[in-house]
């Protein structure tokens, strides 16, 4: 797709050309921190309502190496939600003199965002797996024949009867002593 962008203070409409390059090659390469140019980490720290979180690498540190923060920072520029600033709520940052750039990366993010967050919903997944599995392989609980459900989780209104043992009140239906 083709935008018009406008020069404004601190931003040429050929540096937003630019940085919408950059955010899309890095959607393309699945969030590759290659790709993640330091005038991209620019645009989304001064005009998209993200905090520095130190510098480039902390970004992607917080932001692109865990499924839950993948799905949340995508969650800004994905179309089908409300867009809303992930740090600071609201859509100041679709407004004003980036509001041109900053919807054109929505736009772009249309077709590769969905994928993006469905490889980070399996890889939050398979990370919470492995460590709840290793948390009961640490008290000696196998989850050897446990498998998977074929629905969303539901509320645990009992414990199973191995992990009762293990917890202080007996069923996690009980609550503790005042």
């Amino acid at each position: 797709m083709v935008y018009e962008f406008r020069d404004v203070q601190f931003m040429s409409a050929a540096e937003k050309t630019r940085t919408l390059r950059a955010w899309t090659r890095f959607l393309n390469n699945g969030l590759q921190f290659e790709q993640f140019t330091k005038g991209l980490y620019n645009h989304l720290i001064q005009h998209c309502s993200f905090i520095a979180h130190y510098n480039r690498a902390g970004f992607y540190s917080c932001y692109f190496e865990a499924g839950d923060s993948i799905a949340l920072f995508l969650s800004q520029f994905d179309s089908r939600g409300p867009c809303s600033s992930v740090e600071y709520g609201g859509h100041h940052w679709l407004s004003g003199d980036y509001e041109d750039i900053n919807r054109a990366m929505i736009a772009e993010g249309n077709a590769h965002i969905p994928p993006l967050l469905d490889a980070a919903l399996r890889r939050q997944e398979a990370t919470d797996i492995a460590a709840a599995t290793a948390l009961l392989a640490k008290h000696g609980i196998s989850v050897e024949g446990l498998g998977k459900s074929g629905g969303p989780a539901q509320p645990i209104r009992e414990a199973p009867k191995a992990v009762q043992e293990l917890l202080p009140y007996g069923s996690s239906a009980q609550s503790p002593p005042k």
